[in-house]
């Protein structure tokens, strides 16, 4: 089977920047992907290198066995970027409309409106939406190819809690099909959700790639949260057991490799230690410790 995207030993600098320093990727058709990383991680370099955006200075990009322009012009990918926009003067179904009459067999431009939740909005001047729902029409416009392949960076940005919920509804309708989904993003909840493979990025490489469950694993231990006033986080790292701290106002989050020593540690040290909660690796946490293992080992 033809692989959906196939990145070999992909390679971009900006000046003294690597973004992207030789990466590896195949993703079969019907996969759905999170691309992660902190920010300066390659995330948004790599999408548009895949799209044909950007030139790479060594190796090379399939999409579905094409070069990326010809599967653009195809009609086989669809994409909503961070960067670039749409003349504010235009309405949303004058953007969809423009965008369908570049494809040989796109969908209704009704339809993909519908799809992307914003066809009540159509009539409105791309300008005069919200941010929300200006996303939503870059959302109708990636659509409207009827794409085997969507790419998408930052999709929900801008959303607000029910229109990302509607967001990720649509997507799973579209996935259901068999179609392929490559997105960034920095709510870690969402590809936790969402993705079945997790894509992990660090300074133009790939550190980590699995399943949700694979990339929790890789990481030991529980987390430990609590309310505690006035905490004092190198106290907290100082505690039996734990391996990182995150302080936020007067609640902290530790990462710990023995929960139970800390667990102890904490009550008998702090006794003001309140709404304690301890609970399994979620993404977001191997999300902060591979990182920042990375980030020791190449000090």
């Amino acid at each position: 089977m033809t692989s959906a995207i196939g990145l070999s030993g992909l390679r971009k600098t900006f000046g003294q920047v690597h973004a992207v320093d030789g990466i590896d990727l195949e993703i079969a058709p019907g996969e759905v992907v999170a691309l992660l990383g902190p920010n300066g991680a390659g995330k948004t370099t790599t999408m548009e290198m895949m799209l044909g955006l950007t030139t790479p200075d060594a190796g090379e990009v399939w999409l579905f066995g094409r070069p990326p322009a010809r599967a653009m012009a195809e009609g086989l990918v669809g994409a909503m970027l961070q960067s670039g926009g749409f003349l504010r003067e235009m309405t949303g179904r004058e953007i969809v409309q423009v965008m369908a009459a570049q494809f040989p067999r796109p969908l209704k431009v009704e339809e993909a409106l519908t799809r992307a939740g914003v066809a009540e909005h159509a009539k409105l001047r791309y300008g005069g939406l919200s941010g929300g729902q200006q996303q939503r029409v870059r959302f109708a416009a990636a659509l409207v190819c009827d794409p085997d392949l969507l790419v998408l960076d930052e999709p929900t940005v801008a959303m607000d809690v029910r229109g990302r919920h509607e967001f990720w509804a649509a997507m799973r309708a579209y996935t259901e099909g068999g179609k392929t989904v490559v997105f960034a993003t920095h709510y870690l909840a969402e590809a936790q959700d969402f993705a079945d493979r997790v894509v992990l990025l660090r300074r133009g490489r790939i550190i980590a790639d699995g399943s949700v469950a694979e990339i929790t694993s890789r990481v030991a231990g529980r987390t430990i949260a609590a309310v505690l006033p006035g905490a004092d986080p190198v106290r907290l790292r100082g505690l039996p057991g734990v391996d990182l701290v995150e302080v936020r106002e007067d609640l902290v989050t530790m990462h710990c490799l023995d929960s139970d020593r800390a667990l102890r540690a904490l009550l008998r040290d702090f006794p003001a230690a309140r709404d304690v909660v301890v609970s399994a690796m979620t993404l977001e946490d191997a999300f902060v410790a591979l990182t920042t293992s990375t980030d020791k080992e190449q000090v």
